[in-house]
C-alpha cells in the first residue's frame, strides 16, 4: 500500500525540469530563426518588387515625354535664326513635349529638361524640370549667343532618380547610306530630331547608399519625321 501511495505522488527530478526547459528554449529559437529568416527573405523581394516598380515607373514616364516630343523651333537672341527646340549632350538634354510629367497628356505643352547633377547622398542623381511652352518665345530666356545654354537644376527641379553610380545620355543620328544602321553620339546640335534618345542609368556598387534601382538603359525612339527648320503648310 506504500509503495502505490509514493508512486502516486512522484514528481519531476530537477534534471527533467532542466532538459524540458532547454527543449522548449531550443524549439523557440529555432522558431524565431525561421520567423526571422522569412522576414528577411520578405523584405528582400519587397525591396526587389519597389525596385522594378521604380524603374518600370521611369521607364514609362521617360517613354511617355520623349514619345510626344514636338519638332518646334525658337529664336535665340531677338532677330537671330531659327533653332531646334531639341538639343542636348551626355549630361543634359532639352526638349519640347506634349506629355507632362505630372499632368500627362493634360494641358499646356511643356519644355521639358533632364539633367545630371551630384547626388549629396553620394553618387549622382537624374533631375527633371518642365516649364509651360507658350511658343517660340519661352525658349529665348534659354539661349546665349544663338545656342541653348546648357540645363540647371532649379528650384522646382524634380528627382526621377538618385544614388547612381552614373547617368548619360546618347543621341541616335541616321545614317543615309545604311537605313538600318545608325551612329550613336553624345551630344545633339542638328537643327532636326534624332532617331532615338538612349538613356543609362547605373546605381552605386554594393555596400554603398544605393537605391535599389537596377541597371537600366532605355531607347526610346523619336517618332517625329518632320523636318523642324522647313516650314508646312498646316504652320
Amino acid at each position: 500500500m506504500r509503495e502505490r501511495t509514493a508512486g502516486r505522488n512522484r514528481g519531476f527530478t530537477l534534471i527533467e525540469m532542466i532538459i524540458a526547459v532547454t527543449l522548449v528554449a531550443a524549439i523557440i529559437t529555432g522558431l524565431m530563426m525561421t520567423m526571422r529568416t522569412s522576414l528577411s527573405a520578405y523584405q528582400k523581394v519587397n525591396q526587389r518588387l519597389e525596385a522594378n516598380r521604380r524603374a518600370m515607373g521611369i521607364d514609362q514616364a521617360v517613354h511617355r515625354q520623349f514619345g510626344a516630343i514636338m519638332p518646334v523651333r525658337g529664336q535665340c537672341g531677338g532677330n537671330g535664326p531659327l533653332v531646334s527646340a531639341f538639343s542636348g549632350d551626355i549630361n543634359w538634354v532639352r526638349f519640347v513635349s506634349s506629355s507632362s510629367f505630372a499632368e500627362g497628356a493634360r494641358g499646356y505643352p511643356r519644355v521639358v529638361e533632364y539633367v545630371v547633377a551630384p547626388d549629396p547622398n553620394g553618387g549622382v542623381r537624374l533631375m527633371m524640370n518642365e516649364r509651360i511652352y507658350s511658343g517660340p518665345a519661352a525658349l529665348e530666356p534659354l539661349c546665349f549667343n544663338q545656342t541653348f545654354l546648357p540645363v540647371q537644376v532649379a528650384a522646382q527641379s524634380v528627382e526621377v532618380a538618385g544614388k547612381l553610380a552614373y547617368c548619360r545620355f546618347g543621341y541616335r543620328a541616321p545614317l543615309p547610306d545604311s537605313p538600318m544602321a545608325a551612329d550613336w553620339r553624345p551630344a545633339w546640335q542638328l537643327p532636326d530630331l534624332p532617331q532615338a534618345v538612349r538613356v543609362e542609368m547605373m546605381p552605386l556598387p554594393a555596400g554603398g547608399p544605393t537605391s535599389g534601382l537596377p541597371m537600366l538603359t532605355l531607347n526610346v525612339p523619336v517618332h517625329v519625321t518632320r523636318f523642324v527648320l522647313y516650314s508646312y503648310a498646316d504652320q
